[in-house]
Order: C-alpha cells, then structure tokens, then sequence
C-alpha cells in the first residue's frame, strides 16, 4: 500500500524527523505545561507577501502555478504569465482609486480571481478585506462601514445588490466591481496608463509589519471582529508550514504536489493555503462549492495530490461510501470494511511509531480484501492520485481518520483561529496521531493555563482587531493569545482540544461538560446532520439532532418511499430514531456515564446559515439554536 510504504522510506531520513524537536516545559508534578517549536523560515525575510508572484517569474518563469478551468479544460499558468496578471489589475486598482494602506473588499466564492485579486491588491499598496459571499446586507454594511473599504469585488449580481442594499446609507457608498460582469477586464483596461513602476514603488515599499489584511470572524456570538493581520503573520504561518510539510511530501511521494482550493477565501485556512501554494509554486485549482455533489467531479478531473479540507467534507465521502453500499445490498460489507479499517489502521500506526508489533496475517487478509472492495472505490471517488489531507476547522473523529488511513489517506489534523493565521498547532507527516491535533507549527509556542484554557504565542499571532481595543486586550496577554479553547498537551507536545471555555456545560450535579466531544462523534455518522449538545444546570445531558437531508433521501429510496415524505414524520419513524440512537451510542463511548447523552430530540429543519443557526464556516450558534427550540429541550427533561 503505497502511502505507508512512503512513510517507511522516509522515516530513514533522519534529517526531516530531526527537524521538528518538540520543546517542552513541564510544571513541577511534571505536568506538561507548554511546548515551542523553533522556526524553520527566517522571521523577518526581506520584502512581503505582495513580492511571491514577481520572485516566482524571476526564479522559475515558466513553471506552473495555477491551473484554470476553461471551456471544460483545465489550462497551466505560468509563475510569469500570473505576475503579469498581478501587475495588471494592480494597475487597474490604482487607477480607481486605492491609494496606499486603502482597503478593498472581496465578495466571492473561490475562483482564480479571487487569488489574483488578493496578490493584485497587495501590489497596489493596499488591504484585502474578505466577505463571505452568503452575508447579508446588515452583515455587509458593517463590514465595509467598520473596515473603511473603498471598494468592493463582487462575484455576482446577487452579491452587487447585496452589498448596494446594506450600503446605501453610507455617506460614501464603495465603488463596486462584478467578476460575472467582467470586472477583471474593465479594471485591466483602466490601468492600462498607469506605469509598472508605480505598482513597483508601492509594492517594494510595504514591510513586514504593514496590514496585509482585516479578517473578520465568523461570529457565533455578536457582531464579528476585524482580525488585522499583517504580511508577517502570513509570511510566519505560509513559510514556516511550507518548510515543515513539503521536503516530507516531495520525498515520500516523489510527486509534483498539486491541491485542490476549495475553502472559502473568506476563511484564513484558505487563504493561507493559497499563499503557502504559491510560495512553494504547489500547482492549484479552484472550485467555488464544498458541496460533495459538485466537488467530487471536480476532484476527479484536476486529480490532485493533496487536499485541505474540513470534517465536514470526510464525513460525506464516507457517508456517501455507505449509503452506495448499501444501494447495491452491501451496507452490511461496508460496516465490515468500516470495522477492519479502524483496527487495520490502528495497528499499522502502532507499528510505524514503535509501540507495537502492527496488524497480523488475519488482519492483513482482510484488509487486502476490503481494499478490493471498499478502500480503491474512496481512493477513485478523490481523484486517483490523493495521497494526503489536512484536516482543520473542528475536531475529525479519530476512528474515521483511521478509516482514511487504511484506504491509502493520511490525514494529519491542525488546530488554529483567525487570529492566528490560520494553523497554529499541526501534526508533523513522519509522526501521525489520529485524535489530536498535533504540535505548535514552526515558530509557535502552545501554553496550557490554569483553567484549561490554550494560549498561543508566536509570529502568527495577530496584532489586534480592527477599531476594538477592548476585545485586543482581552485575548492578548503578555504576548499569549488566549484562544478560548481548552485542551491539553501530552509528553511529545501534541494538543488535543476538548471543547470551547464558553460552550463548557456543567450539569445540576456538578460535572463539567464539553459538548464538543460528542457532537464532533455524533456528526460523523449517518444520518445525522448538525446537533447541539444542552444539559447546563440540567440533570443529564441531552442533544438537540437534526437530520442530514442527502442521507435521508438515500434512506427513503432504499426503502422505496415517497421522496416527498415530511421530515416532520420522519423525525417520529421507529427505524430513523434507531439509527439516531446508534449514533448517540457511539458518541458515548468517548466519555464517562455522567457525561452521556441519556436523551434526544430530533427536530425536523435545518441549522443553516439562512436562518441563522450556522456561521459561514459552519460552525453552530448555539444559543440560537438553543433559544429557537426551548420548547423541545423543555420536553427532554419533562419525560
């Protein structure tokens, strides 16, 4: 099996695991406490991030650092061809009007433009304010009024109304550019009489410190904060993965490394993944939707090497493994194969790390069998050629990630914020561990404090927010950004998160709750859709689920139901609330009796962000969600 035979090969190589020695402070009962990891790329290199496009057409002109789909085929741009680009819409910027360390805003979904835009706006002199293409014009307005953008780049003719609705009561409205209205070319054509020179002057006069870019969040809780984030924090998050994963990539895979982008470029894991790929002229594509239906085809055309994606997106392939299993009446081989994977899986990384003697013949028979049968199948389904994945944005469930595992797919797991640039801890390619997150990136020190909490300091950490010197003070102490999470750190400096400081759940008996645990579980198996955990000042702890509406379209064709058949009876159907319950079993064996769930409430609808019960990064408001269905917790603890 070709992914673990590359891990072998590599572990020889002495130089790429001496290259990640873990740091470690304990307390005095030995405690770990804290642990660093120094940096791999200088800290304050010479020019900025606005510089990559121009140092790759002087250091390599003609290799290939995007791949564009047009007319149905996926075309190569030069590291040249993309410098010119840069220059180009730079000058178009100039032209209307960004004046150095002005602000303009970017409204779309991942497309090339939106890559070319951010480089161009850098060249120019200026700040890229990014804007979920799914806000609406309240969300809007205050982005652009708080940010002071000039302008703003739309996607479509949606999003232009969006944004002229939630700013026509700006005393000066932004000037607004359509990509679906070829505002690319029109800027291009207004530049045209601006000099080179003059996107030279103001490209080569930013430095380390300049504001590359306001990020704001995502806001599960009040208005979202600008998170400022200068070129070094993306110079300190991009060279420093770049150093740390890409010589164990190129050595182990003896591959030309290419990605898929598929994250939202509002998102700074996005973001940070388009700049680490053109810093490391990694050949990437784009595709504007994360939804498996439209990005499956996608990654079996551009077939890349490598993914960074979130949960959300492993759990649906595996999902749709079964739920194509068992369309042919082999859902219960799928279960098998689910089965063999996780201690196939468990067994070979206990061999790799020397702490045990790996999977036995028995085990191994199997394993080839459901190779031919499952394993190959999730391989072709993620484009043939994928041999590993980052996986961030919230906790993967260990026993899928030694699914993937054992079908040919490392995926190593991140941890990190937008204040942080993006990862702040990874787990390094020669020392795999499913279930944590790994250690802090090159660079970057990880604290425990005394509640609990994890604290993160380092160049990646950002400077402030944006007009809101309040809430910069209360997360930035002594250099230390507290992140809100709570986690721990083990002997070798792995983190592992174990829930939200402000999402913590402490029952009428007095035990202490992080939901986080089980409703990453419960996600990860059909058919569940999104869930909130509740049991604060309550006796037991109880969950809130909502149905996934692809498998429980799956579940009625299978049956031979009506397609039509409400959620509302669906929610009451003995067999679907079996399945639940199976579910909320296997989320329980992660925790204590005390800290299972002893009940549930299916509710029929959606967390969507459309009604507000989801962020765009998807993540769940809780207390929305906990507010709209008062009623239905209400009736958990009456029964």
């Amino acid at each position: 099996m070709g992914v673990r035979k590359d891990l072998k090969r590599a572990k020889h190589r002495t130089d790429l695991l001496t290259r990640t020695r873990v740091e470690i402070t304990r307390d005095d009962d030995g405690t770990v406490r804290e642990a660093r990891l120094p940096p791999l790329a200088p800290r304050h290199p010479t020019g900025t991030t606005a510089d990559i496009p121009f140092t790759n057409a002087v250091e390599a002109p003609e290799a290939v650092v995007l791949r564009r789909k047009e007319h149905g085929t996926w075309r190569a741009v030069t590291a040249a061809a993309f410098a010119r680009e840069v220059t180009a819409l730079a000058k178009g910027l100039i032209a209307a009007g960004l004046e150095p360390g002005g602000r303009v805003a970017v409204m779309s979904r991942t497309r090339p433009e939106w890559t070319l835009l951010d480089f161009a706006i850098w060249a120019a002199g200026g700040q890229s304010v990014p804007i979920y293409p799914t806000s609406s014009p309240d969300q809007v307005e205050w982005i652009v009024r708080d940010s002071g953008a000039t302008q703003v780049v739309t996607e479509t003719a949606d999003n232009t109304a969006t944004v002229t609705t939630g700013t026509a009561a700006h005393p000066t409205p932004p000037r607004v550019w359509e990509l679906d209205a070829g505002a690319v070319t029109h800027l291009t054509a207004l530049g045209r009489d601006v000099p080179d020179e003059e996107v030279t002057k103001r490209r080569t006069a930013l430095t380390g410190d300049t504001i590359a870019t306001v990020c704001y969040t995502s806001g599960t809780t009040g208005r979202p904060k600008g998170c400022v984030l200068t070129h070094a924090n993306l110079h300190a998050e991009s060279a420093n993965t770049v150093e740390l994963l890409l010589p164990v990539f190129r050595e182990v895979t003896r591959q030309t490394p290419s990605t898929l982008l598929f994250l939202p470029l509002a998102h700074i894991l996005g973001r940070s993944l388009q700049i680490s790929c053109l810093m490391a002229r990694i050949e990437i594509g784009h595709c504007p939707s994360v939804k498996p239906d439209e990005l499956r085809p996608a990654l079996k055309e551009f077939r890349p090497t490598f993914l960074v994606g979130v949960p959300y997106l492993f759990e649906k392939i595996h999902d749709t493994g079964r739920a194509t299993a068992e369309k042919i009446g082999r859902a219960a081989s799928f279960d098998r194969a689910d089965r063999i994977a996780v201690r196939f899986g468990e067994a070979h990384l206990s061999r790799f790390l020397g702490t045990g003697k790996g999977p036995g013949p028995g085990l191994y028979a199997a394993w080839a069998l459901y190779d031919l049968l499952v394993y190959r199948r999730v391989r072709k389904e993620l484009g043939g050629r994928l041999r590993y994945a980052i996986s961030g944005g919230s906790p993967l469930d260990r026993d899928l990630n030694l699914f993937f595992y054992a079908a040919g797919i490392v995926i190593y797991e991140g941890y990190g914020l937008t204040e942080t640039t993006a990862a702040a801890t990874i787990v390094p390619p020669l020392r795999p561990r499913p279930g944590t997150v790994g250690p802090p990136v090159p660079g970057t020190a990880v604290r425990i404090a005394d509640d609990g909490e994890v604290l993160v300091k380092g160049g990646i950490v950002f400077s402030s927010y944006w007009n809101n010197p309040a809430a910069s003070h209360a997360v930035l102490r002594d250099e230390w950004f507290a992140t809100g999470d709570l986690g721990s750190l083990d002997e070798e400096g792995y983190l592992t998160i174990t829930g939200r400081k402000k999402d913590l759940i402490v029952t009428s008996g007095g035990k202490n709750v992080s939901p986080a645990v089980l409703e990453d579980r419960l996600r990860s198996r059909a058919p569940i859709g999104q869930c909130v955990v509740v049991g604060d000042n309550r006796p037991f702890v109880a969950a809130l689920i909502t149905l996934d509406p692809e498998a429980i379209a799956h579940w009625l064709a299978v049956r031979k139901l009506p397609a039509d058949t409400p959620m509302s009876e669906l929610v009451r159907d003995a067999d679907i609330r079996a399945a639940v319950q199976k579910a909320v079993d296997y989320a329980n064996q992660a925790v204590s009796r005390a800290e299972s769930i002893r009940s549930f409430a299916l509710v029929a609808g959606e967390f969507t962000e459309e009604n507000g019960m989801l962020t765009p990064s998807l993540k769940v408001k809780r207390h929305t969600v906990i507010r709209a269905y008062e009623e239905e917790i209400e009736a958990l603890y009456r029964r």
